[in-house]
């Protein structure tokens, strides 16, 4: 099943097609993303064009030129796992999925694009993966999300994560919509991402970024790119080494602010919320003597120096008791001096 901690985060760095076929600046990618130290790194690899898309596609011609074969995601792979970096798969064709299951690479996840979240073949193939399957859920509906998750848990596929997130230039904050990851979450019980496409030079990135780990999601998508700014495919949303380590830096920040979500009390706040020094004791409020009952006129509620054992709601429980002592203004009342 797949794993993280609650209290850090796991930051994917997305290279997608920044690197426009060009297979020296992928592997520059890959090193600066492990220099970075997030936690993983996603490759699209698509091996078969005429299986994701029609010629007549606007985009065939210039996807077909950042292609690499079988051979160069062998070496791509290969330098990525030896940089110790989880990857992240997303399979544009069967023939990609086929690829990264026969060859038995360590691969960590597979992920589906929205564009084939009903695909059957598509489905078919990745439910055949031993691992992590990641689910684009961008732009999709409940029926649509349903249905890929019924069909994997059909195939006994248990290892799901929903990936949240959409691409727009530009995105209206409003259509974030970072309040319905809580409720997917809590309709398939089932972990959320968060992919975040905000564009690079938006002065409310970070924040948006690490919104979601504000929520206490702390998956998170990111594209990275060498050039910030730089006019090249992705780039809208591609973030430099900076942007990314203070994504993670403050991602960090975010998941211990949104803490554990446990209804009990930290040892700093049961410190704070101490009956005398903070919360008000109950005190005599004129000199009371021995053997005298006590009554409401003679209690009050005072801040003190002093700790007290007797809780504030205890207040009425006390008025069936008598001095056993004699107990001066503004002293402590406790059950050792009355009973």
């Amino acid at each position: 099943m797949f794993k993280y901690s609650s209290k850090k985060p796991y930051i994917i760095a997305e290279t997608a097609y920044n690197h426009e076929g060009n297979i020296k600046y992928l592997s520059k990618m890959i090193d600066d993303i492990a220099g970075i130290k997030v936690n993983a790194i996603k490759f699209h690899i698509l091996l078969n064009i005429d299986s994701y898309m029609k010629k007549t596609h606007p985009l065939y011609k210039q996807v077909k030129k950042w292609m690499f074969s079988e051979k160069q995601w062998d070496n791509i792979i290969s330098q990525a796992n030896s940089k110790k970096l989880d990857i992240v798969a997303l399979c544009d064709d069967v023939e990609s999925i086929q690829y990264v299951i026969n060859k038995k690479k360590k691969i960590h996840a597979i992920e589906l694009h929205a564009t084939s979240i009903n695909d059957h073949f598509m489905l078919s193939e990745a439910a055949k993966f031993h691992g992590l399957i990641i689910l684009g859920i961008g732009g999709t509906n409940i029926d649509e999300i349903s249905y890929a998750v019924d069909f994997l848990k059909n195939h006994r596929k248990k290892d799901i994560l929903l990936m949240y997130g959409f691409q727009s230039y530009p995105t209206n904050y409003e259509d974030i919509n970072l309040s319905k990851m809580i409720t997917i979450s809590n309709l398939y019980n089932l972990p959320v991402g968060y992919a975040d496409h905000t564009s690079y030079n938006d002065p409310n990135n970070l924040i948006i970024s690490v919104s979601a780990a504000l929520l206490g999601f702390p998956v998170m998508e990111k594209h990275y790119t060498p050039d910030e700014g730089k006019e090249r495919i992705d780039y809208h949303a591609s973030v430099g080494k900076k942007k990314m380590k203070d994504i993670r830096d403050l991602m960090c920040l975010a998941l211990k602010v949104h803490g554990s979500g446990k209804n009990t009390l930290s040892k700093p706040e049961k410190a704070y919320g101490k009956v005398g020094p903070m919360k008000k004791a109950i005190v005599a409020k004129r000199d009371i003597k021995k053997g005298e009952k006590i009554t409401i006129e003679k209690l009050w509620f005072k801040r003190t120096p002093e700790s007290s054992k007797i809780k504030q709601k205890r207040f009425l429980q006390l008025l069936k008791y008598k001095a056993k002592v004699d107990i001066r203004k503004d002293e402590i009342i406790d059950m050792k001096k009355i009973g």
